[in-house]
């Protein structure tokens, strides 16, 4: 976890003043968690350069978790993208009804430009899709999983006193 002051300091976050200072966005708590893991699998499925930003400025403001919203985004990286991306194209594909397209990647602007036209539409369709279904269910399983660790710790309890 990085030093909260050091990011406190950092130039770009500064736009958002005292709002850095909160609580809730460097401790864990349920709320913040929950909230942060499912603001960071909602932008992991953005195909964007800049998701940890993105996440960055939703989290600060619904004051959740910022460390765990941005690290989370990371769930999307090099080695990652393109089984996860194929398979919001192939979500996509499926709820356009739509052919699956047959090409292949290539590192240019050229063929972004070219792929917007042909497999654009599915692949962002499947993105959105994906992006608010992982959101939600990051957001309720790990808000499930900490209540039933809570509720399970303090069975525990009660039964050691009982002893």
């Amino acid at each position: 976890m990085p030093n909260p002051h050091t990011v406190k300091q950092h130039k770009v976050l500064l736009v958002f003043g005292t709002l850095l200072h909160d609580p809730n966005l460097w401790h864990l708590n349920r709320r913040s968690a929950a909230g942060a893991f499912g603001i960071g699998l909602f932008f992991a499925f953005w195909p964007v350069p800049f998701q940890m930003w993105l996440a960055a400025a939703v989290a600060i403001p619904l004051r959740v978790n910022l460390p765990l919203a941005v690290a989370t985004v990371w769930l999307t990286n090099p080695f990652t993208m393109p089984p996860i991306f194929y398979g919001a194209y192939l979500v996509g594909v499926k709820v356009l009804g739509a052919p699956e397209q047959q090409f292949s990647f290539q590192l240019s602007w050229q063929w972004v430009l070219e792929s917007v036209e042909t497999i654009g539409p599915a692949f962002l369709l499947g993105c959105a899709i994906c992006s608010v279904f992982f959101g939600l269910l990051g957001y309720f399983s790990l808000n499930y999983i900490w209540r039933w660790s809570v509720i399970k710790a303090w069975r525990l309890r009660i039964q050691q006193r009982q002893k």
